[in-house]
């Protein structure tokens, strides 16, 4: 669950949609939500490869140290 109001997540759902970024589908009553991961990197390479490795090791790090 995300920490804000249903009207909230739905705009920015559709910001996201509109702009590319995700497709949705449903799947019953669900909305399903995936990052269009093929158009984003014809647009932007290797942006989310480099986003996704600062983040990784940003998570290997707790206080200034590294988690081994």
């Amino acid at each position: 669950m995300l920490p804000v109001t249903k009207s909230t997540t739905t705009h920015h759902f559709r910001v996201l949609r509109e702009s590319g970024v995700i497709r949705q589908v449903y799947r019953g009553t669900a909305k399903m939500n995936g990052l269009r991961r093929d158009d984003q990197d014809d647009l932007f390479p290797g942006l989310l490869d480099s986003v996704l490795s600062a983040a990784a090791r940003q998570a290997g790090h707790v206080g200034g140290a590294a988690v081994n």
